[in-house]
C-alpha cells in the first residue's frame, strides 16, 4: 500500500518550447479509501466503469483496491484505482491498471506531462519499492497513434497481451442530427429510416426499471444461446449508485406498448461507454436497434458532457463490425486498444507476473475455442456488446 503522500517530478515531454504541455510537473501522490474513491474521480475527463471501486468489488473480489489521486500542488490532475493482484502460492503479485491512470482533464495544458508523472510515481511505488510487476492498459487514442502506449514502451514497459479485436467504435457526439446523418453510411442510414417508419417510441427509463431490462436481456441470451462472458452480472449493483454522474443511463425502445430494445450507457466523463443492450425477436424486422441508437446519440449529446460515444468491440463479428462501422460513419473513429504494457524492476516479479498472464491468456483462448465449436451457438445480437 502507498503511503499517504508521494512526491515525484513528472518527466518533462518531448521538447517543444511552444507547447504548455513541453513543462516539467511535481506531482503529489495521495492514497485515499476505496470508499471514497468513486466520489472523488466521478466529474474525471478519463473515468469509466472498470475505474470505479463499486465496479471493481463485484467483479473482481479478490484484488486488493489501492486507490491514488495525483495533485500538483493544490491542483487535483488525475488519479489510479490500483488492483492488487495476489499470485498463487505466494509467488508475489501484481498491480493491474486497467484504462488508467486517468486524466482530469485532457485538455489540460500540461496533460502529457502530467500522465508521463503519473506513470513515474506509479512505476517507483509498485515496481521499484514495492517489488510487484505493474500492468497499465491505456485506453484506446482518438489520435492516429497511441502516444500513452508510445509512452510506456519507452520508459521500458514491454508489450503484454493483446485483444484478439481490439478495434473500439467511436461516434462523434459533437454533430448537428443534421450532420450525424450526413456523417452515417447510406445502409445504416436507410435503416434508421425504415426504423423511423415503425411506430416506435423511445424513453429514458430509471434505475427502478432495471428489472424489465434484465427480463429482456435473459430472454435474448436464451434465444440466441450465446455464451455470456461479460460482467452482467454486476450492472444492477452500478444501476443503485446514488451518485447520478456515475450510475449508467436506461433507456428503451417500445413498439404498441411493448419493450423490443434497451440499452445500459455508462455516461460519465468524456465518452460515454455503450455497456449492454437486448432485443425482442420482433426487434431485427423493425429495425429497433438504429432507432435506439440514434435516439441515445442524441440524448448523450445534449444531456451529457460525452464528446465521444464508445460503442466497444465486435469480438470478431462481421455483422457488429458492419452495423457499428455504418454508425460510426465518416465523421467518427476506429481506434485500437493498445496491447497491455508491463513493467518490473527486477527478474522475478516479471517472471511470474508474466506466466500468470500467459497462463489467464490461453485459457480466455480455449475457452473462446470452446465457445466457438459448440454446435448450438448462434450469432450475437447486433446490440450486445463483446
Amino acid at each position: 500500500m502507498p503511503s499517504a503522500t508521494l512526491t515525484f517530478a513528472a518527466e518533462t515531454a518531448p521538447k517543444a518550447p511552444q507547447l504548455a504541455s513541453a513543462r516539467p510537473a511535481e506531482l503529489t501522490m495521495q492514497s485515499i479509501a476505496p470508499a471514497q474513491w468513486d466520489g472523488a474521480v466521478a466529474a474525471f475527463d478519463e473515468v469509466c466503469q472498470e475505474q470505479l471501486s463499486s465496479f471493481a468489488s463485484s467483479r473482481w473480489p479478490g484484488v486488493v483496491q489501492e486507490p491514488v489521486l495525483f495533485y500538483r500542488g493544490e491542483e487535483l490532475v488525475g488519479g489510479c484505482l490500483v488492483m492488487v493482484q495476489p499470485l498463487p502460492l505466494r509467488l508475489g503479485a501484481i498491480a493491474v491498471t486497467k484504462w488508467a491512470p486517468m486524466l482530469r482533464d485532457t485538455e489540460h495544458p500540461d496533460a502529457a506531462a502530467i500522465y508521463r508523472g503519473m506513470i513515474d510515481a506509479l512505476t517507483a511505488e509498485y515496481a521499484e519499492r514495492c517489488g510487484m510487476m505493474l500492468s497499465v492498459l491505456p485506453r484506446a487514442s482518438l489520435g492516429a497513434d497511441n502516444s500513452d502506449y508510445a509512452h510506456l514502451l519507452s520508459r521500458g514497459f514491454r508489450k503484454g497481451a493483446r485483444l484478439l479485436f481490439p478495434n473500439r467504435y467511436l461516434v462523434n457526439l459533437q454533430l448537428t442530427d443534421a450532420e450525424h446523418l450526413q456523417s452515417f453510411e447510406q445502409k445504416w442510414r436507410y435503416h434508421l429510416k425504415r426504423s423511423e417508419r415503425a411506430d416506435l417510441s423511445f424513453e429514458v427509463a430509471g434505475p427502478e426499471q432495471f428489472d424489465a431490462f434484465n427480463a429482456l436481456y435473459e430472454q435474448m441470451v436464451d434465444r440466441k444461446r450465446f455464451p455470456d462472458h461479460s460482467a452482467f452480472d454486476t450492472v444492477r449493483e452500478l444501476m443503485m449508485l446514488e451518485n447520478p454522474l456515475l450510475r449508467p443511463e436506461l433507456f428503451f425502445v417500445r413498439h404498441s406498448g411493448e419493450i423490443v430494445a434497451g440499452a445500459i450507457i455508462f455516461k460519465a466523463g468524456d465518452r460515454a461507454v455503450y455497456l449492454y443492450g437486448a432485443t425482442s425477436a420482433e426487434a431485427l424486422e423493425l429495425r429497433a436497434g438504429y432507432f435506439l441508437h440514434w435516439k441515445i446519440i442524441g440524448w448523450l449529446r445534449d444531456n451529457t458532457a460525452a464528446c465521444w460515444y464508445d460503442l466497444g468491440g465486435t469480438d470478431g463479428f462481421q455483422g457488429l463490425h458492419q452495423f457499428k462501422k455504418g454508425m460510426v460513419g465518416a465523421r467518427g473513429l476506429i481506434r485500437p486498444v493498445p496491447p497491455v504494457a508491463n513493467y518490473a524492476a527486477r527478474l522475478w516479479p516479471r517472471l511470474v507476473g508474466e506466466t500468470a498472464f500467459a497462463g489467464r491468456e490461453l485459457l480466455h483462448r480455449v475457452n473462446r475455442w470452446i465457445d466457438r465449436l459448440r454446435p448450438d451457438r448462434a450469432k450475437p445480437d447486433q446490440h450486445r456488446r463483446p
